[in-house]
């Protein structure tokens, strides 16, 4: 009995804190997207109820225009940084893997080092290459007659997407560089014997051995996007391009502190949540059929 037992015991800590800080608050946002608070007076000072209020908040959520432009920015967004940065870390991960590399634990520990550096803080430090008259960037492109403005509205979710692509490259790398470190190396000498060329190893070998890094960096870029929040809101100081409701994490934030709308915000979250499941789970399937095919 006590062998049985101990397993849990041991367990216990972890299972109580998971549950209290991870399950139980996924629990109650769920329950508050289907109430609705209605205040009556003019702030509330006559009373506060709650009440179901069914499939309103999603509803509301779904028909909210700024909600669905949120969703669709950041599904461009996705598309094209995601590509980029997926692209960019398998290329580094190669060269860096590759027999003529040169002083790879130096490259591996210089393309990390943005990933430590809070969301913030990065942020804060690109938007003084991004504002004009601070940024040298800036001061170059105009003396060869390039006028670009980085916090525009038509520019500043790329200037978002480099921010987030400068951070996170070294970190897929190194997902991405573990998987090839996996890679037998009778498999690269038999490629030798056969004759294989440089090309033809990365990809015939190794781009298929490491389906697995590349689809978990996927997943992860994915989920990552649909959770955008600390760039945007530090930026949002700074350029008339960002919104309240610039992203759907944004606008989930706003409904919750600024709109006081517990429910509706909730219900934004848990859409999130789904598209994030979903858009996962169609990454997988692709990554499965191909694999299979192959």
């Amino acid at each position: 009995m006590k062998s049985k037992w101990a397993p849990w015991a041991l367990m216990a800590p972890f299972l109580l804190l998971f549950l209290f800080t991870m399950v139980l608050p996924i629990v109650i946002a769920i329950g508050q997207s289907f109430m609705t608070v209605e205040r009556r007076g003019l702030l509330g000072e006559e009373g506060v109820t709650s009440r179901f209020a069914g499939l309103e908040n999603y509803i509301s959520a779904l028909t909210n225009d700024n909600f669905i432009s949120a969703i669709g920015r950041m599904l461009l967004f996705g598309v094209v940084q995601v590509t980029v940065m997926i692209v960019a870390s398998t290329v580094l991960a190669l060269l860096l893997e590759s027999a003529s590399a040169k002083w790879p634990g130096f490259f591996r520990a210089a393309y990390f080092m943005p990933y430590g550096i809070p969301g913030v803080i990065a942020t804060i430090l690109w938007s003084f290459l991004y504002v004009p008259g601070l940024s040298p960037i800036v001061d170059v492109l105009g003396w060869v007659g390039i006028n670009v403005d980085f916090l525009g509205p038509n520019m500043v979710l790329w200037s978002i997407a480099n921010i987030v692509t400068w951070t996170y490259t070294g970190y897929n790398m190194l997902i991405i560089i573990a998987q090839l470190k996996a890679i037998p190396g009778d498999i690269y000498e038999a490629a030798k014997i056969d004759g294989a060329s440089a090309m033809r190893i990365v990809t015939s070998i190794q781009i298929p051995l490491i389906r697995p890094a590349l689809l978990l960096t996927i997943i992860f870029s994915i989920i990552g996007t649909l959770q955008l929040f600390a760039e945007p809101q530090v930026l949002s100081s700074m350029s008339s391009g960002i919104n309240s409701e610039y992203t759907p994490n944004l606008s989930a934030y706003a409904y919750a502190f600024q709109y006081n709308d517990i429910g509706m915000a909730s219900a934004e979250a848990v859409i999130i949540a789904l598209a994030a499941f979903i858009l996962s789970a169609v990454a997988l399937g692709i990554s499965n059929r191909i694999g299979r095919k192959s």
